[in-house]
């Protein structure tokens, strides 16, 4: 195809992320790629780029489209135009259309259906690695919309390049280190056509919002490129939390369903908080445990004094010998 060609000319490997082509050298030849292929412009062009850097992969090129159902006519557009495009590149293309679509639908209700279908599709291939098309904007985004739910360093290093996912899967993310301006500009010089996703005009969902109208407020008041600075926050966030992360595994303060305190002695805040939060995910990982009882309980194991933690109506936090563990509550007699 003439014009994948021309795209991957006017963005070459070298715009790409280090840390995705580093995952993509070691891929292994017979391993299917994924890619989350929605028919907007970011997507298309990581598909297009994909099938023009990798000529040894369009074998093993599938792309996965989710119709979310939610714009009657134009949702089914956009599958029909993902298939002719697959079509045209010889790429494999699956499609599924959420049977549990409402207009009401939130965020996060649609984009938990649209991994589950990825997941559900990489399980059936055999696949580990989904090629997803998020840009630098999308940092930006993404950084406002967490720094208001008060995040830490985890939350506001995403979308990270290469991100490790359940079940040895990997999520790749090449383009972060271009603007969503110069992929519509390199489309356009390309003479590609991609489908526009009407519901990103309305102010419906926070992130439209912040695309909108915090995004441009906040360049404006800046008056310097703060999409460039908060892609560098982020690898800056990511390389702290990675350390962060490295250093509790070093001090080995986790066994099985119980946290030694002692090992934790000495160690900063971050990092007793990083062991509570594993901790918790290890024995209770469908808590419904607030933000206010988790610091209470973090600063109970700080103190370290013998004590019981209420996690709901079926266990307790046990503190007892500078260990921290989980004891279950016995049921009330019928």
């Amino acid at each position: 195809m003439a014009k994948a060609a021309r795209l991957g000319a006017l963005l070459p490997l070298s715009r790409w992320h280090p840390a995705v082509l580093a995952v993509a050298a070691k891929s292994r030849k017979s391993e299917p790629w994924c890619v989350a292929f929605s028919g907007g412009a970011d997507s298309l062009a990581l598909l297009l780029l994909l099938w023009a850097h990798f000529p040894e992969r369009r074998a093993g090129l599938v792309a996965l489209h989710f119709n979310h159902a939610l714009r009657g006519r134009a949702s089914d557009a956009d599958a029909k135009f993902c298939q002719s495009v697959c079509r045209a590149l010889g790429v494999q293309v699956r499609v599924e259309k959420w049977q549990d679509a409402a207009k009401t639908t939130s965020e996060a209700a649609a984009r938990a259906a649209r991994h589950g279908f990825f997941c559900r599709e990489m399980s059936a291939l055999g696949a580990r690695k989904l090629w997803l098309a998020h840009q630098q904007d999308d940092i930006a985004e993404t950084l406002l919309m967490r720094l208001a739910r008060g995040s830490g360093t985890g939350g506001l290093a995403a979308p990270r390049p290469v991100q490790s996912m359940p079940d040895k899967r990997q999520h790749l993310r090449p383009l972060l280190t271009v603007k969503k301006d110069e992929i519509i500009q390199v489309l356009r010089q390309a003479e590609v056509a991609w489908r526009e996703d009407a519901t990103n005009a309305s102010d419906d969902f926070f992130r439209n919002r912040v695309r909108r109208t915090v995004l441009p407020a906040w360049a404006k008041a800046a008056g310097r490129d703060v999409l460039a600075g908060a892609a560098l926050a982020r690898e800056r966030l990511e390389e702290d939390d990675i350390a962060l992360e490295a250093w509790l595994d070093r001090l080995a303060a986790l066994k099985r369903s119980t946290l030694d305190l002692g090992r934790l002695a000495g160690a900063p805040r971050a990092v007793w908080r990083r062991a509570l939060h594993r901790w918790l995910l290890a024995v209770r990982p469908d808590t419904d445990l607030s933000r206010q009882g988790f610091e209470l309980l973090l600063r109970a194991i700080e103190v370290g004094k013998s004590t019981r933690f209420s996690l709901g109506v079926t266990a307790f936090a046990v503190i007892r010998q500078g260990r921290l563990t989980l004891k279950k509550s016995q049921p009330f007699p019928i």
